[in-house]
């Protein structure tokens, strides 16, 4: 068995990306205090304020690293559509977010609660909201999503009970978005930061 160093200051990931070919059966939906509201033109200060929110605990970045122009132009674009979750009173408490780009297919390119909500059953809701809305969508044959080792320790498993199966595993490794100051370095303590590590100098 042989072992892979990751270098200090940088992260390392299994990805595993999951599918689906075929539309599932209907299913009663499952109850949730939730709802979901269409965000056609979102800012980009407001996109990153609930991305942040939802995915920050689980260092969520790349969307951080883009500028404003880039980042609009990807969640402008009319293939691309995102929901945020609300609770009861209207407060923003998760992202939905769904991209048709490519030909025949569905990403489910972005999905999750605030911290604050896992383990009480609302995940299986948003789940259900995303396969009624990716597979009504004219045309779609195929939806797929990935997840990776950072994310919740039981996201691979939801995904599979839902209908998901596994398809291809990746390892992905970037500089720790903590160390970068994209994200505070508070974020995701159950991950430690590992600096960098420097010689000291000879002496004379």
């Amino acid at each position: 068995m042989a072992f892979s160093p990751i270098a200090n200051g940088a992260l390392g990931a299994i990805v595993t990306s999951l599918e689906m070919t075929k539309r599932p059966a209907l299913r009663a939906l499952p109850p949730s205090e939730l709802r979901l509201e269409r965000w056609p033109a979102p800012t980009a200060d407001s996109y990153r304020t609930l991305y942040r929110r939802v995915g920050e605990h689980w260092l969520w970045f790349s969307r951080l690293e883009l500028s404003d122009s880039d980042l609009l132009q990807i969640i402008h674009d009319a293939k691309i559509r995102i929901w945020a979750v609300l609770d009861r009173r209207g407060i923003e408490v998760g992202i939905l977010e769904l991209d048709f780009r490519q030909a025949g297919q569905c990403e489910i390119a972005f999905f999750g609660l605030v911290p604050e909500l896992a383990g009480k059953g609302h995940g299986k809701w948003l789940m259900a909201m995303a396969l009624q809305l990716g597979w009504g969508e004219p045309g779609v044959e195929r939806m797929w999503v990935h997840t990776c080792t950072l994310d919740g320790p039981h996201a691979l498993a939801f995904y599979q009970k839902s209908g998901f199966t596994a398809y291809q595993r990746q390892l992905e490794t970037f500089p720790d978005p903590r160390i970068t100051g994209l994200i505070p370095r508070s974020a995701a303590p159950q991950i430690p930061i590992i600096e960098e590590r420097f010689a000291p100098k000879a002496a004379g």
